[in-house]
């Protein structure tokens, strides 16, 4: 994706140096369990994290120099993550399972068409009672810019409906470095249904 790595040659807006607090809550409240794998992952903050805390971490983004960067924060703090230029729509050609799927700000660009491909995508790495734990921009957000798009939470639960099981869906901030209080967001957490 051309766009963004022209992004990563400055320091986005969502790259705020640091994980998202409702990930870190999350952590902290024994939600993210076993090996993580962060789509989207940009420049690691949240997969380094999660590295930090003893779980084996992978990070993917289409962009390579969001991995380069990500790559270079890892030897820089000397953690053990791994960082892999991947498409999150092709999760199944890393030919392993996850116990924790971490989206901190992926399924919010997602287009029409590409929502039930990323699902699919997602079903191909999510370990038996594993969880997809995702962080999107939310509908309460003024404004009508076309990106990231607001995600209406009745979007979540149909884009999950067959063969999912919706643990929770809470409204949550998005930090980032435009606004000191946060965009106003959705964190869910997803798993396959019959498990876990």
């Amino acid at each position: 994706m051309d766009f963004f790595d022209t992004v990563y040659r400055g320091t986005p807006p969502w790259d705020i140096g640091r994980p998202q607090k409702a990930f870190v809550d999350l952590a902290a409240a024994g939600e993210v369990t076993g090996s993580v794998l962060d789509v989207g992952c940009g420049t690691g903050e949240h997969a380094l994290f999660f590295a930090g805390e003893g779980h084996e971490a992978v990070g993917i983004d289409t962009s390579p120099l969001a991995i380069r960067k990500a790559e270079e924060k890892a030897a820089a703090r000397g953690l053990q993550a791994q960082f892999l230029v991947w498409s999150a729509l092709d999760l199944a050609g890393l030919e392993r399972t996850f116990d924790t799927v971490i989206d901190s700000g992926f399924f919010h660009v997602l287009s029409d068409e590409d929502r039930p491909v990323f699902v699919k995508s997602l079903a191909a790495v999510l370990a038996p009672g594993g969880k997809y734990l995702m962080l999107c921009f939310g509908d309460q957000n003024p404004g009508d810019y076309p990106l990231p798009r607001r995600i209406r939470e009745r979007e979540i639960r149909e884009t999950f409906l067959d063969g999912w099981r919706i643990n929770f869906i809470r409204l949550a901030v998005f930090e980032n470095a435009i606004q000191p209080e946060g965009h106003h967001a959705w964190l869910a957490s997803i798993s396959r249904a019959g498990r876990g």
